[in-house]
This record gives C-alpha cells, structure tokens and sequence, in this order.
C-alpha cells in the first residue's frame, strides 16, 4: 500500500507539473502573441462590451457573414469568399461575443439578446440594411429570428450550409466534452496539437501566410470560450423558437455540404436541408460535395452562384 500510495503521489505531481507548465507557457505565448492580435475592422461598444465589425466593398447591397459556432476567426474564415463579392457588394462580418477581435462577455445567448448585439454592432460601425445574411451552420438560427422579427431589414438569406431548426431536435450535445475542450484551451493544451489550429481556411482557402499565422494567434485566444459554450447550450430552445414561427418571408438559397463534420451522413444531412427548403415561400438548394466549412473549400461556386441569385432578387 504505501509503494501504491507513493507511486499515486509521483503521478499525480507530475501531471499537476505538467499542467503548470503549459499554462504557464501559455499565458507567456499569449503575451508575447499581443502584438499581432489586432483588430483589422471597427471595435463598437455593445452592453459594455467591445464587439468587432469588419467591412469592405461598396455597392448597392449589403452581404452581412454570420459565423458558425466555434469558429475561432470569422473575418478569416469568410475571406476567401466575400473577396470575390466586394468588388461589387459592401460586405460585413460581424464577430459575436467571444469571437474572434471581440471581447469574451458575460451577455446571455438567447436569440432576442445575440440579434440585438449584431444589429447593434452593424449599425454602430455605420453598415446600413437591408441586408443579405450569409450565415454559417449555427448561425443560421440567428438569422432565420432575424428575417421573422425584422423582416424589412432582411432582402434574402443565402445558407453555408446552415443548420436548420429540425436539426436541433434530434442532436444529442455533450456538454461535458466542450467543457472539457474549454479547459484544455485554457490551460494550452491546444498548444501542443498544432493541428487543432489548422482549420479548413488555412488548409483550402486563399489566406497569405501572414493570414494564416494570424488566425492560429486568434485560434489559441478564441477557442471553446465561454460564449461558445454558452451558445451550445442555448441553441435546442433558441431553435424550437425559430420552428415555432417558419416559414420565414424571404427568398432563400442554401449550399449544403456532403455532411462531413456535422455529425450526420450525407443522406440525414441533406434531408434536413430539402425539408427545410420544401417548407419555404420560396427557397432553392445547392448540393456540393465538400465537407461542413463549404465557403472555405468551394468559394468560387459559391460566389457564382450568389451573384445569379442575388441579380434576381
């Protein structure tokens, strides 16, 4: 008994040493990191909260991103996409709380609360509507609440594939995991899987490898946070709302992916996609055969498409 005893207390000491270490090389990382973690759009203050903004591109509609859960860097995720659409839209990404250039923060994730902050954050940067919502995956609820509850400020919605409200009834979360996924971000685990930083922008997209070295420093800053998880565990009721009020009045056009990385097979995936499309006033869907990050591999079909379905709004 005391060998075992003996043998629990070295190994114990060890793991609490190596946990020591690589927080505290984490937080030196992070320091040293501060210099490059600059925000290339418009910080705005939403309930006492910086939130950031970025826009490029003129024209007479506005194109408004909307990321999907989890996505360390939405202003780099999208770029590959909204490049080729601001020589002749203006294009916004907003990054919600926790996001990317914005602060982490203490606001809830109900629907009412996150429409209100990216409403807020657009028209404090002086982006102006109607708009476009391009959202991704998660987000798609927030802009399906958008189009319901302010339908004058929403021309269209054009889905990455974006995940609709059936979705959330039959998906079992396992909080536990993303809890446990916020620790290890924490402490820099993550640190030491340098593939957990290379996301499917870096791997297919068009980012210069300035951008790329740009979003793993974002990555390690914006991974599992707080808002994350807090909207993770929001969403089964923030999408049993949006349900209750569909169909939504606006013409919508979905790029669906392959299922790859969304936890269902092609066949269930695509399914709550036609259901959904089949369900509306007027909406059409694309089939492309990539995995979930669909505007980071297939852009260019994706920018075509938009347009011909934008010329005919």
């Amino acid at each position: 008994m005391r060998k075992v005893r003996k043998f629990v207390f070295i190994t114990f000491a060890a793991f609490l040493l190596i946990i020591t270490f690589s927080y505290v090389n984490h937080q030196v990382q992070l320091s040293k990191e501060n210099e490059r973690f600059i925000p290339n759009g418009m910080l705005t203050e939403v309930n006492d909260y910086q939130m950031h903004v970025y826009s490029e591109g003129t024209g007479n509609d506005t194109l408004v991103f909307l990321s999907g859960s989890g996505t360390s860097s939405p202003v780099l995720d999208f770029k590959s996409l909204y490049t080729l659409l601001s020589d002749t839209y203006q294009i916004a990404v907003v990054e919600r709380a926790g996001y990317g250039f914005s602060e982490v923060s203490d606001s809830e994730r109900d629907l009412d609360t996150m429409l209100s902050e990216t409403r807020k954050a657009l028209f404090q940067s002086g982006v102006k509507g109607p708009f476009i919502l391009v959202p991704h995956s998660m987000s798609g609820i927030e802009a399906l609440h958008w189009a319901q509850t302010y339908p004058e400020e929403v021309k269209a919605i054009i889905g990455l594939d974006m995940a609709v409200p059936a979705i959330y009834e039959q998906m079992n979360i396992n909080m536990t995991f993303l809890r446990m996924g916020k620790l290890a971000a924490d402490i820099g685990v993550t640190r030491w899987i340098p593939a957990l930083a290379e996301s499917d922008a870096i791997t297919y997209g068009t980012l210069t490898e300035e951008e790329k070295e740009l979003y793993k420093v974002i990555f390690y800053r914006r991974t599992a946070t707080k808002n994350m998880l807090n909207e993770t565990a929001q969403i089964k009721d923030n999408a049993k709302l949006v349900q209750e009020h569909l169909p939504v009045n606006v013409p919508i056009l979905l790029f669906s992916s392959n299922g790859q990385g969304t936890g269902w097979n092609e066949n269930e995936w695509v399914g709550f996609q036609q259901e959904f499309i089949a369900g509306q006033e007027s909406g059409d869907l694309v089939e492309l055969d990539c995995s979930h990050y669909v505007h980071d591999i297939e852009y260019k079909q994706i920018a075509e498409e938009s347009v011909q379905f934008i010329k005919k709004l």
